[in-house]
This record gives C-alpha cells, structure tokens and sequence, in this order.
C-alpha cells in the first residue's frame, strides 16, 4: 500500500501532472493506493471542486486510513523525536498512520518526511 500525501492527492486532480500520471502507473503495476485521515483533511482544504474530491476518493477506492490514538501518541513522538519543529506536525501524523499501516509515503516533501525513516517510515521513490 502507498499511501498518498496531500501533494499527490492534489496532483491526481490534476490534469497532466507527474504525480497524477505516477499514481496511474503504479496502479497498472498492481499497487495499490490510499491515504490517512490527514493527508485526506489536508487535501479537502483545498481549493478543489466537488467533481475533484469524487474523483480522487474514486482512485483510492475508498482506502482511507482513519487516525487512532495510538497513531496520536506515534505522531507526538515522531514529533518531538524531530525537535518539534513549527508546522511539522501534520507530516507527524501522515507518518505515524503509514507506519502503523506498514505503507509507503508518497511525497513531493521527500526532504520533511525523511528524518522519519530512521523510526520506520518507508518512502516511495517514483517511477
């Protein structure tokens, strides 16, 4: 499972984008994909049209991980382990529900997201 990050799930609506165009290819390959709670929150801020937050949900085929507390207290230490640093904690809790779902992350952001690997996370490295 690769779990989409807020920059993808805006790129898989829209149209011609790389990441669009990468989630297209690692589903023909079998993979499968989905989000967090979070990044689906973050994503729903948009700017974004009805039509665009069906088609996304449509692609993830409903795979939406909701955020537990045990997620919570991940992400707070994911969070203080990384020197609690100032708009980080959201990337905190994308991580900590990938984690505790054994998926990959799928990001633009490869640079914030990985200070997490050393704790588990795995990060998707496009085609």
């Amino acid at each position: 499972m690769i779990h989409l990050d807020t920059n993808f799930l805006v790129e898989l609506v829209t149209v011609g984008s790389d990441g669009a165009r990468q989630v297209r290819a690692w589903l023909m390959a079998g993979r499968e994909v989905g989000a967090s709670a979070i990044a689906w929150s973050e994503f729903c801020n948009g700017p974004l049209t009805r039509e665009q937050k069906d088609a996304a949900f449509a692609v993830l085929n409903r795979k939406l991980r909701d955020f537990t507390w045990h997620d919570g207290e991940e992400a707070a230490r994911l969070f203080n382990l990384g020197g609690r640093r100032r708009g980080s904690h959201a990337d905190c809790m994308i991580a900590a529900s990938a984690i505790a779902a054994g998926a990959s992350v799928a990001t633009r952001n490869t640079a914030d997201f990985a200070r997490f690997v050393p704790q588990g996370l795995l990060l998707e490295s496009p085609v």
